[in-house]
């Protein structure tokens, strides 16, 4: 199956799986279209831009379960609960094992800022900064900061100096 068509099969089963919360299934829409953007931007192979799309659309899967489970969602426990729930999707869409697995271990890492190991995880990081600067009104001082403690790849630099007009 071609890549495209388990990306939109995948957006789909996120919708599904979100269902009656706009706000998080924008949020996964829009970490999704950073993501995708940077990834070409930063002339990601097919396959990487494949996994960082994929990602991306799932990256806050453990956020639900986390509020049902433990009345609360910090970073932290969506990277515990996350991996879970993205497997078992991932799997019933039928993507290879070797996918998922990165794929899970990205939703385990994305809020860990440390030890980022791929093209993948860097502009997963980055695409959410982008859009929860936004979404949790952070100050120019608090982007700037991010900007240049976080951010790597010369796409997110770009988009984030644009966006948020800090240099």
């Amino acid at each position: 199956m071609e890549y495209s068509v388990q990306i939109e099969m995948l957006e789909q089963r996120m919708f599904d799986f979100n269902r009656g919360d706009p706000l998080r299934i924008q949020h996964l829409m829009k970490v999704h279209r950073f993501a995708q953007m940077m990834g070409r931007m930063e002339h990601l192979d097919e396959h990487t831009q494949f996994l960082t799309e994929c990602a991306a659309l799932v990256h806050d899967i453990g956020i639900r379960p986390a509020e049902e489970q433990y009345g609360a969602c910090t970073g932290s426990l969506q990277e515990q609960v996350g991996p879970a729930y993205a497997r078992s999707m991932l799997e019933e869409l039928g993507l290879a094992p070797e996918d998922v697995d990165r794929i899970c271990y990205l939703v385990g890492h994305h809020h860990t800022y440390t030890n980022i190991d791929g093209p993948d995880y860097q502009i997963l990081v980055e695409a959410d900064f982008l859009v929860n600067f936004f979404e949790d009104g952070l100050s120019h001082e608090a982007i700037l900061h991010a900007l240049k403690q976080i951010f790597r790849t010369a796409s997110g630099k770009a988009l984030c100096r644009t966006i948020y007009a800090v240099e």
